[in-house]
Formats: structure tokens, sequence, C-alpha cells
């Protein structure tokens, strides 16, 4: 490796970043949500702004669910964290 610095496309900070899924279906996002990490849910944010159309963070951010149906709002909520996601 001679140290050149890759840039990630758009496509990969799409799908390897914001819109990856764990075995439970869960979003990155969804998972900083439910365990109330407002420093990286304000990084994902911004990452999800300078990237993704409005219609894509409202469907895919959002409004996604996981494997048992849940929004990150009812991650977040369960949780105790919903203000975090009103600050945003």
């Amino acid at each position: 490796m001679g140290g050149a610095k890759e840039n990630i496309t758009t496509e990969e900070i799409y799908n390897k970043l914001l819109l990856a899924t764990d075995n439970e279906g869960k979003t990155v996002w969804q998972l900083a949500a439910g365990r109330g990490n407002i420093e990286l849910l304000q990084k994902l944010w911004e990452c999800a702004k300078e990237n993704l159309t409005t219609e894509e963070i409202n469907n895919k951010l959002l409004l996604a669910t996981d494997n048992g149906g849940r929004t990150v709002w009812q991650l977040a909520a369960r949780r105790g964290n919903i203000e975090l996601l009103q600050k945003l």
C-alpha cells in the first residue's frame, strides 16, 4: 500500500454506512438512536443530508423498519432517547 487515500463513492456511503443493516435488520442510525449516542447521530445526520435525498432520508432512515417492524423513533422511545432525534 502506497499510502494513497481512496475516495469513497456516494453509493458506498449510501449502502455500506447509512443503510447497511445488522442481523436484526437495524441500521446504524437505529442502533445509535436506541443507545442514545447523540454524537454519532449528528455525524450520520450530516452525512445523510450531504448524500441522500429528502425522500431517502424520510423513507430509508427515519421511517425504515427493522426485522421486528420498529422504526428509529420506536427504538429511541423504548430507551427514553426520543429527544435526541428531535434535536437533529
